[in-house]
């Protein structure tokens, strides 16, 4: 029996299975975390002229830092690319408007989520043929690399709409705007951030049909730091944080925000 117990330890230090991150390392060990973040979302995460980030995500990762008594530093990434960041070392965490999803849950330990945004869809001003999700049948609609959200609605809702492929949620807002396609769909805070940028040109249509649990993901078996996170995430909401950093984002779209504390998934792995 004993033979056998240590043949099944030896085993799981070889494929790092129950020991987190290949044998208990943490982000939490680090002086400085290095956290991934959009360039192109509008009260979201953007990158400034003098190439510093701005924006709500950039603000929520900042203040988690803080809490972790973490330095921070940002880097890019776009939707597609947000899993190589954290297997391939490259960011401690990211923070990018993460829908949490059991695929996803499969490749990086999510944190919270720090907010439930609502998926909807974005028009462009005066135009009336589509005022809910059924109305995308046979709309061109705009699909941004490595997102979840047009296959909620063409898979999940079994929707034949026409999908235009792009690069990120910023070009398919170029195309919306140019009219190559008729609707963007997404969760309703990057909406509200891009309509708030071009007041006038586009509209929420305000019919969400799902959930958007944006989460903080971090590498994939890192339990401790994840647990951690949710205390930061907690105490953001709190102390009043969360519900500034809301209003300073986004109190000018007309979205109706939460400002009370999301229902944590649990750090699974």
């Amino acid at each position: 029996m004993r033979k056998i117990a240590t043949v099944v330890t030896a085993a799981l230090l070889l494929c790092g299975c129950g020991t987190g991150l290949g044998g208990g390392t943490s982000i939490l060990d680090k002086d400085e975390l290095v956290v991934a973040v959009k360039s192109d979302q509008p009260g979201l995460a953007v990158r400034t002229g003098a190439g510093r980030f701005e924006g709500f995500d950039v603000d929520v990762a900042a203040y988690v830092a803080a809490r972790l008594g973490k330095k921070v530093t940002f880097v890019e990434t776009t939707s597609e690319g947000r899993e190589a960041k954290l297997r391939d070392g490259e960011a401690d965490m990211v923070v990018a408007t993460y829908s949490i999803s059991p695929e996803r849950q499969g490749q990086v330990t999510f944190a919270g989520p720090y907010y439930v945004s609502h998926q909807d869809i974005l028009v462009r001003a005066g135009y009336r043929r589509i005022r809910d999700v059924r109305d995308l049948e046979g709309r061109r609609l705009c699909q941004a690399q490595g997102s979840i959200s047009t296959s909620r609605i063409v898979d999940g809702r079994q929707i034949a709409a026409e999908l235009v492929p792009a690069r990120t949620y910023g070009e398919c807002v170029d195309l919306l705007k140019a009219g190559a396609v008729e609707a963007v769909s997404t969760g309703d805070l990057i909406l509200a951030g891009f309509a708030a940028r071009e007041r006038g040109a586009f509209a929420i249509v305000n019919a969400p049909f799902t959930d958007e649990r944006y989460g903080i993901a971090l590498p994939l078996g890192d339990v401790e730091a994840c647990e951690q996170v949710n205390r930061a995430i907690t105490d953001m909401y709190q102390d009043g944080t969360a519900a500034g950093l809301l209003d300073k984002w986004f109190a000018g779209s007309g979205l109706r925000l939460s400002p009370h504390v999301p229902e944590f998934e649990g750090c699974v792995t």
